[in-house]
């Protein structure tokens, strides 16, 4: 059962998201895709998680903004198929960081198990933008630029928002009557 951090709807089986599965069902029952659910990216969210929350709601936005939420969708999902672990794999000397080449990784990715057509190539490939320095050509590499970010501090919240939490209840003391 996949759910995006913040939504109300298992995306399997809710019929507010029937619509949204339909167009990313097959990427979500790719191993390729799966093999994502091994990576950490942000904290505690994997790859894969935080994969399903840009694609989601870059789904959402696209559609409410008459764009194509069917391609940003399925873009969403791939954008981050990056398959390492960016805070242990070492960079080689004179290799810029990972924000500024995971794209490009990702979309080679995703090229070898789906096929693509310009406006997804360009939602992957440009998802870092400003990093990747070319300006989008499309709106809804646009909209996956913001949809990004914005999963990124909603799962950092998710995150730290667990981590105070715990730490507050354990200096409450407990009232014992």
């Amino acid at each position: 059962m996949s759910k995006a951090l913040g939504s109300k709807y298992t995306i399997e089986y809710s019929e507010k998201a029937s619509e949204y599965y339909e167009i990313v069902k097959d990427i979500l029952q790719s191993d390729i895709v799966k093999e994502m659910k091994q990576y950490k990216h942000h904290y505690s969210t994997t790859c894969f998680q935080h994969s399903l929350n840009v694609s989601y709601y870059n789904y959402i936005v696209c559609k409410k903004l008459g764009l194509n939420y069917k391609q940003a969708a399925r873009a969403g999902l791939l954008h981050d198929l990056f398959l390492y672990d960016w805070r242990v794999e070492k960079r080689k000397k004179g290799e810029l960081p990972h924000g500024f080449t995971h794209p490009k990784r990702a979309l080679e990715n995703a090229k070898q198990h789906f096929e693509l057509d310009k406006r997804e190539e360009d939602i992957i490939i440009k998802h870092m933008w400003p990093l990747t320095v070319k300006l989008p050509k499309y709106p809804e590499s646009y909209v996956i630029v913001m949809m990004d970010k914005y999963s990124a501090v909603v799962e950092l919240g998710s995150y730290f928002k667990g981590k105070v939490g715990t730490k507050i209840k354990d200096h409450i003391p407990s009232r014992k009557h």
